[in-house]
């Protein structure tokens, strides 16, 4: 981690902070004034800078005007005197983080540099997915169509809006926009809006002021303010809750918006993209998407094919994830025989692209050989691509290594990459009595009926946690606990599976050795 860079001509404040930082084993670098830190600045960057306002020669406002010019993500603090509500001003209108009023308590000191720090590493963490996010791999004549206009959205600043199945890659796409746009060195931000709680949703997106709510104890700036000048990617929009709706339609209209508690209108000067893999269409005619909102987004509209409409792509895509995974695990990467691509290339994959990364990573940990073939791939790949295997005590050891293919069922909204895992019962057929055994949809849709009859509020949350928590626990089972492997099969991140553990009281979890 850099250091924090302290910039004061007052020697005994920059004393005072450099003692109280090293307490919490925090780095720093010390300048009695700016023209010294603009200077540094040409050869190394702090991870948090901490300057006053008013210092012999350059001031810390022109100091904050530099460091913005040249590293937008990078967390001023302003020191200020107590009185100076101009100066203040002015330090967040050039973008300071936050300011320090003089005279300050240095324990709320290093606390406000600790939030800084822990925004500055978060923006690093983005920054550095991106850097590290591949161009988009396609051979298919539908893959170039999505490059052809990519190349002609490429001088062009307009919202666009990404539709495809989950698991297709539309981030990618997202990310490939922004790389390729005049806003490229200024910040790609990335939010999925069906993984926020929809209570914290709003100021996540917009930001909140101190004491808005219960916990807010202190300013803090939201997605919009983070992608100043540079590109929002929203991925799931069709599940932003409805009166969110409405607020993310003013900042398109006009431009503008409020923190959560804030009654100063801030200018958003934000590229838009926006993604999803529902039929926005149809949620506008269920009144569960607005109209106007929907047409604000749809301006440009590119339409991601899936896996199944590029199969010429997947030995390709195969190769790449197979090589991927071999680097990051340090062996050497594993080949498949062509009887073994071929069949490969014949699945439908209702994952996609995210469903055969998924794949590559268990070839490259559980295959035996460095040749890989047919049999070596995952039981329910090979014996149970027309029906989803059922979870017998005789299967149950396939089933912890499986991907399950499921030709027969969509897949559904909340889900990632459309993989789901073997239902304890059939999708269809008889039990061991001859008796006729009813499809989990069939009993979903049952129950939901009762739930509905007698009036229960909140249905699809209900039975959506109730979901979630059965898949959850049923990877974990399988994985003996390990929540990291569990996230790998059920197709979703890590932080997601950690946060959804949490918020549904998942007991048995550990993390990976």
């Amino acid at each position: 981690m850099k250091p924090i860079w302290i910039v004061d001509d007052d020697e005994s404040i920059r004393w005072v902070l450099e003692k109280a930082l090293a307490r919490e084993n925090l780095a720093t670098r010390s300048f009695s004034n700016a023209r010294e830190a603009i200077d540094a600045l040409q050869n190394s960057t702090p991870q948090v800078l901490v300057s006053d306002i008013r210092m012999p020669g350059e001031s810390g406002l022109e100091l904050l005007q530099a460091v913005k010019a040249k590293h937008p993500g990078l967390p001023v603090i302003i020191i200020t005197a107590f009185s100076d509500l101009d100066s203040a001003v002015a330090a967040f209108q050039g973008g300071a983080f936050e300011y320090l009023a003089k005279p300050f308590d240095v324990d709320k000191a290093v606390e406000l540099i600790r939030r800084a720090l822990d925004e500055s590493l978060r923006e690093a963490d983005v920054e550095q997915v991106s850097a590290e996010t591949p161009e988009i791999l396609g051979q298919a004549p539908a893959m170039q169509d999505v490059f052809r206009a990519i190349g002609r959205l490429s001088q062009s600043n307009v919202t666009v809006l990404i539709t495809g199945e989950s698991g297709s890659g539309k981030e990618l796409v997202a990310r490939a926009l922004h790389k390729h746009s005049p806003r490229a060195t200024q910040p790609y931000i990335a939010l999925n809006t069906a993984a926020i709680p929809k209570d914290l949703l709003e100021s996540e997106l917009f930001g909140h002021e101190r004491g808005a709510f219960t916990g807010a104890q202190a300013t803090r700036r939201g997605r919009f303010e983070q992608a100043e000048n540079g590109t929002l990617f929203l991925d799931e929009i069709g599940d932003m809750p409805f009166d969110l709706q409405t607020r993310l339609l003013r900042v398109l209209s006009d431009g503008h918006f409020y923190r959560v508690g804030g009654h100063q209108p801030l200018k958003a000067n934000v590229r838009v993209i926006a993604a999803t893999h529902q039929n926005l269409e149809h949620r506008v005619r269920e009144g569960l998407f607005r109209e106007d909102l929907y047409h604000r987004l749809n301006v440009i509209r590119l339409r991601l094919p899936s896996l199944r409409e590029r199969r010429e792509d997947i030995p390709l895509l195969t190769r790449h994830f197979l090589a991927q995974s071999a680097k990051q695990l340090g062996v050497e990467a594993k080949r498949m025989s062509d009887a073994a691509m071929q069949f490969l290339s014949s699945l439908d994959l209702p994952g996609n692209v995210r469903q055969l990364e998924n794949l590559c990573n268990w070839i490259t940990v559980m295959a035996p050989g460095q040749t890989v073939e047919v049999k070596d791939l995952p039981q329910d790949l090979t014996h149970g691509k027309e029906s989803m295997p059922s979870m017998s005590a005789s299967s149950g050891a396939a089933q912890a290594t499986s991907f399950s293919a499921m030709p027969e069922a969509p897949p559904m909204a909340g889900t990632a990459g459309g993989l789901l895992p073997a239902s304890p019962v059939p999708a269809s057929g008889m039990n061991g009595s001859g008796e006729h055994k009813p499809s989990w949809i069939s009993l979903l849709e049952s129950e939901a009926a009762q739930l509905l009859s007698a009036g229960q509020p909140e249905v699809m949350d209900a039975l959506g946690r109730q979901f979630e928590s059965a898949l959850i626990k049923t990877a974990l089972k399988h994985t003996h606990g390990r929540k990291n492997d569990a996230a790998v099969r059920l197709g979703i991140g890590r932080n997601t599976i950690t946060r959804k553990i949490h918020e549904l009281g998942i007991d048995g979890a550990s993390d990976d050795a």
